[in-house]
Formats: C-alpha cells, structure tokens, sequence
C-alpha cells in the first residue's frame, strides 16, 4: 500500500472570470479558484476521505470531570462489543516520550486536567461499534475541586511578560497626568464569551503505522492524512513526542475544508490516533470527532473581558489611554491572545497604559481564532471611541480623523503605508453616512435603525522566512511548499504569483503544496500566508530564471527562501480598513439585525479579487455571527458546556446574512514583499462588531457592552 501523495495532484485547468479580457499579469485578476470543481463534485478528498487499505475506526473516551484522577476505568461492558479491536486506556497506551506540548501529552497517567480531556480510546471495525463501545467504558474518578468560572477581578490574575514575543505590558508618558488633563472621560468594560470553532469540515485524522524492517532514519514510520493550517508546527511537536525524527513523519493535508487559526496547531485527537495506529499497525485509523467532541478538546477563543479608558480634550484629542485585557487560560497549557495590540498603534496619544492579563482555570487550552486578541481588544476601542464621540458631540468618523497619528505611537516607526483616513472617508461616502440621524431618531414601522461605524487594522506577523521549489518538468512549472490551502485559495494565488515571476501564462503553473516532503514553509495563519509564500515562490522563480532562463530544460528545478524587503524592520507594517454597519432593533421584541456591512480596506496589492472579496465577507459574516449570536454556557459544576452543539451553539446562516459589500483601495506595500500584498481575512473580523454594537446605539440609545447582542441583553441594558 503506498501513501505518498502524488507529486503534481491533479487539478482542473485554471481559468478566469472574464475569458475574454486579455491581461498582461495574472496579479490582480479575478481568476476562478482551480479546487473549486473538484469540492463541489465531491471529489477533493478531505482527511478523513483518503483511500486507504481495511482501516480501522477510532473513538475517544473523554474525563467527566473537571479535575482529579482516575480511579479505575472498566473497559469489560466495552470488550465485549462485536468488532472492537482494542480498548486504549492509561494502563495500557503506548509511552509518549517528550513532553512537547502538555495537551499532547494523554494517557500517561490517571491525572485529568479539564472535563474531556481524552482519557481512553476505542479501535473497531466500524464506527458504530467503536462508538458503542466507547460509551461503554466506565472511568470512576476521585474528583478534586476545580475552578471552571472566569472572573476578571479574580485576585490571583496574573500578568504574562511576554505575548508572543512582545511585551504584555508597557506604558508611555504619564497615564495620571494624562486623566487628570482630559475634560472628557470614558471608563467602561466591555465582554466575551469563549467562543467555539465550527469549521466545516470537522477535525479528522487517518493515522498509518508503517512495519518497516529498515533502520533507516529516512523511512517513514508514520503518516497523518490531518486537516491543519500547514505541517510545520505539527512536525515541530508531533515526532519527538511520538519518538520518531522530523523526517520519519509524514503528513498529507492536500485540501482543508477551513481552519480559522483551530487547525494551525495539533490537538490531543492526533496523538490518540497515532497511538491507536501503533498497536493496530499496519492498518490505517480513521477519526473524525462528532461537534460534541470539538467543544472539548480542539481549543476555543477565551472568555475576556477589556477595561479601557479613554480621556480628551474639549475638541477630542486623546489626553489619555488605558486598556487592561483580562482572559481565562487554561492552567493545563496558557495562551494569551494579543488584545491589547491595536490600542498601542490606532491612534495618537501622549499617555498610554496597556496590560494582558490571564485567569488560570481548570480548562481545556483555548487556542488561536480568527483575529485573535485583535478581534476583542478592537471591540472594546472602537465602541470606547464612539463613547468618547458622543460624549464630545463630534461624528465619530471626525474623531478618529483628528487623532490619526503621523507615526506609530507603539515604536516610533514611520508607516509602511496607512490609509486608514481614506477608507473611512470612502466607506462614509459608499455607505450614505450622512443619512445618520441623531440617536433614537430613524425608525420603520416597529423598527429602530441606526448606522454605526469602527475602525479595523491587522498587524504583519512575519515570524521566519521560510522556503519554495520551482521545478519545470512536463511542460509545467510546478510551486512546491508545504504552504496550506484552507479554503482561502492558495492554490490559485501562488500560481498567479508564480505566473507572473516566470512571465508565463498562469495556466503553466501548478501547485504541490499541503503536504511534507516539500520545502518548509509558514503555516496558513496570522494572515501572512500569500505574501510570506508569495516571496519565497518569486525568489524561487527569479532563481529559475537565472540558472535557466526562459527556456529550462525538463526537470530544472531550483529552491529559494523567501526574505522581507531589506529594511522592511524600520517600518511599522499593517493593513488598515473601515466597516460600516446598518441595524434595525425591533421595539416590540429587541431583536436586532444586521441590515447591512460595508468593508472597505487597503490591504496592499490584491493578487485575486475573488478571493479576497470572499475572505472579507467570510470575516464579516464570522464576526457577525459572534456580535450576535455566539455564546457558550459553562456548568460550575463540571465545566463542559452546556450548550456544545451546534443545535444550542448559534452561529449565523444564511437567513440571518443581509448585504454585505466589499472595497478594496488601489494600494501597494513595497515594504511587505515582492508583491506589495498585506494580510486580508482577519481584518474583516476585527471592526464588525464595534460597527454593530455603534449602530444598535445609534438606533436605541443603548450601549451594548458584552457579545453577544441578544434581545435579552438589550432588555436587561435598557432598564
């Protein structure tokens, strides 16, 4: 049985969306993206849909409860089940032997960190049988008191001194004398509640164990056919935790059905799956958790709660800003989400004051989510300066307008580009801001309406520069990269990319990327994936070239790293964006909804207005469906969550989606890369449901605070 994946996957041919209009460069045009036939026929194969030989099925045995340890776990009810092939528990599991990341690090004893935590693991002919089974087992605990609700005030918060290689806390200028000096104040909380992932291909893994009689260091021992935002971080902990070399670990993940920053790192899920395929080996496992189960141990965006406070001038300008972000973090394995980010740089002022905070709880690790830190920290800013603005009797527009800074107030820096000012300016001008009625004043029948405005910036997150292959073989250049296409297009993109740095049509070029076996390369994540890739597949092309020129023989080949511009450090790099938002809130019920959204952006050169158009609705969409749906209930008692369903869990679909409208301003950031192209999906998230709740003011006179906008929330605020 092989398990290699193809060396050039077959795609349909690519085309663009106006056959008929000849373009010089692949870059800027709308072409069609090459998977899509292939996922809407059905035969993209997902993770778990890989053609492997007699596989086995796999079910995890999750904790009930939220801390303590195992007494006894009876496996005898679930042996007995028609099929099962093994019951995986603590006493008998394959040793892990690193301890690379602790929420990897299952079945070694009988300690249990959080409720569902994977504490067993059933193989089966069949997933029924192994579902069955697993529902059999007994695990009898001794439980230990644990601590499951988030409290900001909670007097053991502690201060991280880092988040993500950047301070978690720092301060300019004199924060009291800056308060003392403002004649107008804003001091408010604003809130979240954790929210769930709820991608649409679910988490799924087929775990090979290959029999090999070779002591071969460069034999496979392993192979993962996963669904992740790229191999690297997975190769990074997954081998020596299992005891194998970086090269003995092969992963295939040639098509991902969304990822959301959910996929980027390796859940407890796939260690399971490879230690079940360990003592079933040589027969595949397959595993795809049930939503239910995505709930527990696939990481969510915590629970948080930001403080800010703003102070100004008669006019507006900003004497005074503070901004304390608290969250909950898992006492089993922390991360901290980056909220207070965007404050130190949106706007000018002569005192700051910003500080992460984190609530250690007995929960499973939450993890990264689309814009994370960034989504909520914004949240709280742009609701807080639309405080500020009413309370200073300006448009709210004009108040971001006066306190835009020259340089980056964090650093120092000068801007690589930021035209923040114009896509407000051409948001108001597209969205008929000036329709906008005083509070309270615009209403439809039983319907109050309100226009509402934020600003929305995503940072580059360069973190290493990473490597391409370009090889010409079969009258076809080929772009190889262990790069991730997790809905977002990147198949179509590099080859646009790649077209144009070989100056061929963009049909010469294919792509051979999600997969190991192919130079390393960044994951799909922090918005960095086109323009970091995209400089490594251009440096890989001109090196082509070079060695080649235009005419290379059959299997030329050449591999580059893909670097920043020389002096790209001296800068200050970000995208920056507008969203617009029209609500009506129901006077008889309080519901609210979401008339319209306007985005507009300038994000650097847009190498495919198709997709890109289509992350920008997709962030707005997501960021809606949080402001005003999204929200989790943790039982004390337990700490699962009550409503872990997508039947109890809300998100947006289609019937609670109005108009959505995107606009890109002409921009190019030479100082991002060979392309000038910036980040995209995630700054869509970030504004949206500041937009949302300044407009539910605008319409009510009430101040939504806390996510979601839920007509009981608009209820409780108005009395």
């Amino acid at each position: 049985m092989s398990t290699e994946a193809p060396a050039r996957p077959h795609a349909p041919d690519i085309e663009t969306a106006a056959l008929d209009t000849p373009r010089e460069r692949s870059v800027g045009t709308p072409v069609r993206r090459v998977d899509g036939p292939m996922k809407v026929t059905g035969t993209a194969p997902y993770a778990y849909e890989h053609d492997v030989e007699n596989p086995c099925y796999l079910w995890p045995v999750t904790a009930p409860i939220a801390k303590g340890r195992i007494v006894r776990i009876d496996t005898n009810r679930a042996n007995a089940v028609p099929g099962v092939l093994h019951v995986l528990t603590h006493d008998n599991s394959p040793r892990l032997k690193v301890k690379t990341d602790a929420a990897l690090w299952i079945m070694q004893g009988p300690e249990i960190a959080h409720f569902g935590q994977i504490v067993g693991g059933v193989v089966a002919e069949t997933p029924e049988a192994a579902r069955e089974a697993a529902e059999l087992v007994e695990v009898i605990c001794e439980q230990e008191d644990a601590k499951v609700e988030f409290d900001p005030h909670d007097p053991d918060v502690e201060s991280p001194r880092l988040v993500l290689m950047r301070r978690g806390t720092e301060t300019k200028g004199d924060l009291d004398q800056g308060w003392r000096e403002a004649v107008h104040r804003v001091d408010a909380h604003y809130a979240n509640p954790a929210h769930f992932h709820a991608q649409m291909e679910p988490h799924a893994v087929i775990a090979i164990w290959h029999d090999t009689e070779t002591r071969d260091p460069r034999a496979t021992r392993l192979t993962l056919f996963d669904t992740n935002q790229g191999p690297i971080i997975h190769r990074t902990l997954l081998p020596p935790l299992l005891g194998l070399l970086p090269n003995q670990v092969e992963i295939i993940s040639p098509y991902v059905g969304g990822g959301f920053g959910g996929k980027a790192f390796p859940h407890p899920h796939i260690a399971l799956a490879a230690m079940a395929a360990k003592v079933v080996r040589p027969r595949p496992v397959k595993l795809a958790l049930t939503r239910q189960q995505m709930f527990m141990n696939v990481g969510h965006r915590p629970e948080a709660s930001q403080h800010i406070r703003l102070g100004a001038t008669a006019d507006g300008q900003l004497t005074a800003v503070e901004h304390f972000s608290t969250q909950a973090a898992s006492r089993l394995k922390r991360n901290i989400d980056q909220a207070c980010w965007a404050t130190r740089m949106m706007y000018a002022t002569p005192n700051r004051h910003t500080q992460h905070r984190a609530v250690n709880l007995d929960l499973p690790p939450e993890t990264w989510m689309r814009a994370p830190g960034d989504f909520n920290g914004m949240f709280a800013l742009e609701s807080a300066m639309d405080e500020l603005a009413h309370q200073v009797g300006i448009d709210p527009l004009e108040l971001r307008v006066r306190n835009e800074p020259e340089v980056d107030p964090e650093n120092g820096k000068p801007w690589s580009t930021r035209a923040l000012v114009p896509c407000l300016r051409r948001g108001a001008e597209l969205f008929g801001w000036h329709q906008r009625q005083d509070v309270g004043g615009r209403h439809d029948g039983e319907w109050q309406i309100g226009l509402g405005l934020a600003s929305t910036c995503f940072p580059n997150q360069h973190i290493t520069s990473l490597f391409a292959r370009v090889t010409y073989t079969g009258g076809k250049y080929v772009v190889q990269m262990q790069a991730s296409d997790i809905g977002t297009g990147a198949h179509t993109v590099l080859r646009q990319i790649a077209a144009d740095a070989l100056e061929v049509p963009v049909d010469h070029v294919e792509t051979d990327i999600g997969r190991t076996g192919t130079p390393m390369a960044i994951m799909a994540g922090g918005s960095q994936g086109t323009y970091e890739w995209g400089n490594a597949v251009v440096a890989a092309c001109e090196k082509l070239r070079r060695k080649h020129g235009d005419n290379p023989p059959d299997g030329a080949s050449a591999r580059a790293q893909g670097r920043p511009p020389r002096g790209a450090s001296k800068y200050s790099r970000h995208a920056f964006g507008a969203q617009f938002a029209e609500v009506a809130v129901s006077s008889v019920t309080s519901e609210v909804r979401v008339r319209r959204l306007l985005g507009v952006y300038a994000a650097g050169t847009i190498i495919n207005p198709l997709t890109a158009r289509s992350q920008m609705i997709g962030g707005m969409t997501m960021a809606m469906s949080a402001a005003l749906f999204e929200e989790s209930y943790r039982d004390p008692r337990f700490g699962h969550v009550v409503n872990g369903d997508l039947a109890g869990y809300h998100i947006a679909a289609h019937a609670d989606v109005a108009e959505l409208e995107v606009e890109f301003l002409p921009e190019h950031d030479e100082w991002f890369g060979a392309n000038g192209a910036k980040g995209i999906g995630e700054m869509a998230m970030v504004g949206t449901p500041a937009a949302i709740a300044n407009a539910i003011f605008n319409a009510t006179g009430i101040r939504l605070r806390h996510t979601p906008f839920t007509p009981s929330a608009l209820i409780e605020a108005a009395r």
